[in-house]
């Protein structure tokens, strides 16, 4: 099944746990579903799921407070209508 059209959520932070506690939490908040993650260097971490624009939103808000209580949120963002192209970065 194609995810095309549904948005994109992503959550960078600074070391493992904290991207481990804002998954788990984006995952329990709303129905999306975890995309995967991704290392990008210096000990940052970004985790990412999709699902329909709301429930993505209500996540990031989740997961990025989540993080933050145990680590450092480097930043946050909701794509709610990703370009099919957008696929080969990720």
């Amino acid at each position: 099944m194609s995810e095309t059209g549904k948005a994109i959520g992503f959550i960078e932070t600074r070391g493992f746990v904290g991207c481990v506690e804002a998954a788990d939490q984006m995952l329990k908040s709303a129905s999306v579903t975890l995309q995967g993650y991704k290392k990008t260097g210096s000990g940052y971490i970004a985790v990412m799921v999709r699902g329909d624009v709301a429930a993505v939103k209500a996540a990031v808000e989740v997961g990025t407070e989540a993080a933050a209580r145990l680590g450092e949120v480097i930043s946050s963002q909701v794509i709610a209508s990703p370009h099919d192209d957008l696929e080969q970065m990720i």
